[in-house]
């Protein structure tokens, strides 16, 4: 994802915006088609440990994960460092554009959105479980939409801290660990708030959905 912006800054713009919150979406989409029934597709520390604060995934098992995470988006922003370089101008990280408390405010919005469609796609037996990577990919593609020109629309630390430690740019970072980890434990208690019924509308036995451990602890 990071290589969209890279490649949209070293070219003038070629990829745009709009093309950019495509890339994105699309992206997620595919990685949780791909490794959704193998690992969980958990490309994101806070929607690890959002999972585990509501017994949806084991605690032990999050600093592994989260350990995973951090090395994948460095490994990823170093490969794009080496490939366009670290001039300042083209730094593809995320940054706050305004505030810090602007950015924080957002990120924790995007950050609750992201995680209560996850666990509407990843916990519910009554959600349609093939189609739980287009429904993330779609709301990553919405909330890049419209909080990239304010955040930068992380919802990820890893995704921030990553090409931070790469390049040496940490403005604001502590921003993008504050509202992405509190807004998707909010949004995963929201969902549970909410998902519980005495007349279930559907049943899946069987699915090859996102997140599928989710649905067994």
């Amino acid at each position: 994802m990071c290589a969209a912006v890279a490649v949209n800054l070293r070219t003038g713009g070629t990829v745009t915006f709009p093309g950019i919150c495509i890339v994105w979406g699309l992206a997620v989409m595919v990685m949780v088609y791909s490794v959704g029934h193998i690992s969980g597709a958990h490309l994101n520390p806070a929607v690890s440990i959002a999972f585990a604060t509501c017994g949806r995934f084991p605690w032990k098992q999050v600093p592994a994960y989260a350990a995973a995470q951090m090395l994948g988006a460095t490994a990823a922003s170093l490969t794009l460092r080496v490939v366009f370089g670290n001039a300042r101008e083209h730094f593809f990280g995320t940054v706050p554009a305004g505030s810090d408390v602007q950015s924080l405010v957002i990120e924790f919005i995007i950050s609750f959105n992201l995680m209560f469609v996850v666990s509407g796609v990843a916990t519910d037996n009554r959600a349609i479980g093939e189609l739980a990577g287009l429904a993330v990919g779609a709301t990553v593609l919405l909330n890049v939409l419209f909080a990239g020109p304010i955040s930068g629309a992380s919802m990820n630390p890893a995704r921030t801290l990553g090409p931070a430690v790469v390049i040496g740019r940490y403005a604001g970072i502590w921003l993008y660990f504050v509202g992405p980890i509190c807004g998707t434990v909010a949004g995963a208690w929201a969902y549970n708030l909410i998902r519980f019924t005495d007349k279930p509308l559907r049943e899946i036995t069987r699915t090859s959905s996102f997140l599928r451990s989710a649905r067994r602890n």
